[in-house]
C-alpha cells in the first residue's frame, strides 16, 4: 500500500484480520493508533510518495531456567505482546536510515558494513551487523527507510535490544528475501549483529524467544548448536495473564553480583575438573562439598544446585505445557522462584539487605495468589522485575496492588504472543 492508502485503512481500523496474527481484539484500538503515529512519523522524515510496509517483532520473558544458560543449561522462554512496530519503504539508494522514536536517526550504508570500533554499543551497529550478516550468508542487502516505536520496556529484562535486531532483520526479510529467511536464522542472525558489531557477548536465548514467538525451550548443551522447540500451548486459553511487575530497583552497581552467580557455577565446575556445571551432576557435586565449601564457600554450592535443579526442572515444565496442564506448569514456576529465592540468592543484594523490593512483590504475590496463580524473580535478579501468572478473575486486584505498592504503571499486563518477527501488511 501506499501511505495515503495505509493511512485510510489504519484510520478505518480495516486490518483486524492482519492483526489477528499477533495481536488480541483488545489490542486493536491501541495497535491502530500507535502504527497511525509511527506513519505520521515515517511521512514526516521520509516524504508521502511511498510505498510502505508494517513490520512488528515483540519482546521476551525468561520463563523457566533462570541462570541456566551461561552454564549451558536448558531454558524456558517466550515472545509477549509488547513489541517494536515499524512503518518501512525500500529505497534505491543502499542506504538503511532507521529513526526510532525518542533517538537520533541511524544511517548506515550497505557499501561498508565492516565492523566499527567507534559504533560499537549503539543501535547503528545492530543495523550493520544484522545487514553484514545478511551479506555474509548470501542473502540480499539493500537500502531502506524506516520509523519505528517500542513499548519492550528498557532494562526490564523483556529484551528491548533483541526485538529491535529482530525487526531489522524482519524487514530486510521481506523487504528484500521475500520473506524466506526462517526464525531461528533470524535469530542468530541477530545474535551475531550483537555480539560482532555491538560488542556484546550474549547468548542466544533473547533473538530466539523475539523471533519465534510462542512458548520456546533451548538447549544450550552444545551453544554452538542449540537444540530448539517451540512448545505447542494456546496461552490464551488457559485463562490466566502474564504480568511483569517492574518493582523500580536500581540495577546499577550491580555487575559484579551478575557476575558473581556464573563465576561461582564455573568455579564449581572447575572443581570437578570440568568448564561448566552442565558437563557435571548434582551427585558428583555433592560429594566434593565439604572441600568445595572450604575453598569457594557454601553459597557456590547452593546455587549450583539451582542450577541442576532448575535445569532439569526446565524438562518437566516443556512436558506439562505438552500435556496442557496448567496446574503443573504453575507449581513448578513457584518451584524455580523459591530455588532462585533461596539457593542462586539473586533476590536482593547482600551489599544492601535492606533493599528488598523484589521480596516484597514476591511476598504480596504469594498473598494475592497462594493456591490459584504463580510468581518468581524475572530475569537476572537483585532488582528489576518479578514474572507473575495471574487468574483473570483476581487481575484487577493483582494490578491495583502492585501499583499501590510500586507507583503507576509498575504492573505490565501481558500475552504470550504465537508469532515472532512478521509483516503485518
Amino acid at each position: 500500500m501506499n501511505i495515503n492508502q495505509m493511512k485510510n485503512a489504519l484510520d478505518e481500523k480495516s486490518l483486524d484480520e492482519n492483526f489477528a496474527v499477533v495481536y488480541t481484539p483488545s489490542q486493536y484500538e491501541e495497535q491502530y493508533a500507535r502504527f497511525l503515529d509511527v506513519l505520521a512519523s515515517f511521512e514526516e522524515l521520509f516524504g508521502k510518495d511511498r510505498e510502505v510496509g508494517l513490520f512488528s517483532a515483540p519482546g521476551r520473558s525468561e520463563v523457566g531456567g533462570n541462570h541456566t544458560d551461561h552454564n549451558h543449561g536448558r531454558v524456558l522462554a517466550a515472545g509477549i505482546s509488547l513489541d517494536a512496530i515499524a512503518v518501512a519503504s525500500k529505497n534505491d539508494e543502499g542506504i538503511i536510515r532507521i529513526k526510532s522514536a525518542g533517538y537520533p536517526m541511524d544511517t548506515v550504508d550497505c557499501a561498508d558494513l565492516s565492523v566499527k570500533e567507534k559504533e560499537k554499543g549503539k543501535s547503528s551497529s545492530l543495523i550493520r551487523g544484522v545487514a553484514a550478516r545478511f551479506r555474509e550468508l548470501g542473502y540480499k542487502v539493500g537500502g531502506f527507510d524506516a520509523a519505528t516505536a517500542s513499548k519492550v520496556l528498557s532494562g526490564s529484562g523483556l529484551s528491548s535490544s533483541a526485538a529491535f535486531e529482530v525487526l531489522v532483520c524482519t524487514m530486510l526479510n521481506h523487504l528484500y528475501n521475500d520473506g524466506k529467511i526462517s526464525p531461528v536464522e533470524i535469530a542468530q542472525i541477530s545474535q551475531f549483529a550483537e555480539n560482532v558489531h555491538f560488542g556484546k557477548p550474549c547468548g542466544l536465548l533473547d533473538q530466539m524467544a523475539c523471533s519465534v514467538g510462542g512458548f520456546v525451550t533451548i538447549d544450550f548443551k552444545d551453544p554452538s548448536k542449540p537444540v530448539i522447540e517451540k512448545v505447542d500451548f494456546d496461552f490464551a486459553a488457559c485463562g490466566h495473564s502474564l504480568c511483569i511487575v517492574d518493582t523500580k530497583g536500581s540495577h546499577s552497581d550491580l555487575t559484579d553480583e551478575y557476575a558473581a552467580v556464573r563465576g561461582e557455577m564455573e568455579a564449581v565446575a572447575s572443581y570437578v575438573g570440568k568448564s561448566v556445571l552442565r558437563e557435571t551432576d548434582k551427585k558428583t557435586v555433592l560429594e566434593c562439598a565439604p572441600e568445595i565449601a572450604k575453598k569457594l564457600g557454601e553459597r557456590a554450592i547452593l546455587r549450583a544446585i539451582h542450577f541442576f535443579n532448575d535445569n532439569d526442572r526446565v524438562v518437566k515444565q516443556v512436558e506439562a505445557l505438552s500435556n496442557k496442564d496448567f496446574e503443573t506448569f504453575k507449581a513448578l514456576v513457584i518451584e524455580s522462584g523459591l530455588s532462585s529465592y533461596m539457593y542462586n540468592q539473586n533476590v536482593y543484594t547482600c551489599r544492601k539487605p535492606t533493599d528488598q523490593p523484589l521480596s516484597l512483590a514476591l511476598a504480596v504475590s504469594e498473598e494475592i495468589l497462594k493456591g490459584k496463580g504463580a510468581w518468581r524473580v524475572h530475569g537476572g535478579g537483585f532488582a528489576g522485575t518479578i514474572q507473575a501468572f495471574v487468574p483473570n478473575e483476581l487481575l484487577d486486584v493483582y494490578k491495583n496492588t502492585m501499583n499501590e505498592l510500586f507507583g503507576d504503571d509498575s504492573c505490565y499486563v501481558l500475552s504470550i504472543r504465537p508469532f515472532g518477527g512478521v509483516k503485518l501488511v
